[in-house]
């Protein structure tokens, strides 16, 4: 690979992290020449090709391709298990990009990359399609855990604040404004429908680094800010069914 000269690197970093969305984080010792090495914590690049590929998958076809989703993830889009994510009603261009970066190892799973691996970015946009569009309602033929018990009234108010006003003192956005309703970030899951249990294994893994596929590092900076009770406070609230309503479809799924 060729290398480019220092006087170009950082026209290159700027390009990648404004234009085509691809964050480049800077780590560890220089290379060889002397310059720092960079590590990309997702190959996605939220370009229009990309999005249009994303964002306009075949359903019946996805519908198909997730069958053998269903032992985990639920029949109907709602996990039996607190720690195993609920994918109904998750918005495509999130779910695209999760099953991109198990596909390419930028997340790691014993589960997920052996399965992703085996997706083309076409069979991803189609099982997004798919889940896309599950409702989120209770339905007989669901074993959901979801919604689980409410969090203590102390806990439920700090997470609510934190959701809805952030904590500027210490630079944390709120919640809604990349999950929604306030606002939405591409590949930024709505949360409204989430297990607690998967939640807060998430903010654990971006808290100590075990998860790295946040593009700009958003996660990871705001997840080391919060106490453990934060963070399970927030987990509880949103899965206790507390969090913005999903009755607004998402801009990606339409």
């Amino acid at each position: 690979m060729r290398t480019e000269s220092p006087s170009r690197a950082p026209v290159l970093l700027c390009t990648a992290l404004f234009c085509f969305g691809l964050p480049l984080l800077l780590l560890g010792n220089p290379a060889d020449n002397g310059q720092p090495a960079l590590r990309v914590p997702s190959d996605v690049a939220w370009t229009p090709e990309t999005i249009q590929l994303a964002a306009n998958g075949n359903a019946f076809r996805g519908s198909l391709l997730a069958r053998q989703c269903g032992h985990c993830h639920g029949s109907e889009g709602f996990s039996a298990e607190p720690a195993i994510p609920n994918l109904a009603g998750m918005d495509r261009l999130s779910m695209w990009k999760e099953l991109q970066d198990f596909h390419s190892g930028k997340r790691s799973s014993p589960v997920m990359q052996p399965l992703a691996a085996m997706l083309s970015a076409q069979d991803s946009a189609d099982i997004a399609a798919y889940f896309s569009m599950l409702p989120t309602f209770p339905d007989p033929q669901d074993n959901r855990v979801f919604p689980q018990p409410v969090p203590d009234p102390e806990k439920s108010r700090a997470a609510e604040k934190l959701i809805v006003f952030g904590d500027g003192s210490r630079g944390i956005p709120p919640c809604e404004a990349c999950h929604g309703p306030v606002g939405y970030i591409k590949g930024a899951p709505s949360l409204a429908t989430q297990n607690a249990g998967y939640s807060l294994i998430q903010l654990q893994h971006f808290s100590d680094g075990t998860r790295m596929n946040d593009i700009n590092m958003a996660m990871r900076s705001i997840a080391k800010q919060l106490t453990e009770d934060e963070k399970s406070g927030v987990s509880q609230y949103y899965g206790a069914g507390r969090g913005p309503s999903t009755q607004t479809p998402h801009p990606a799924t339409l």
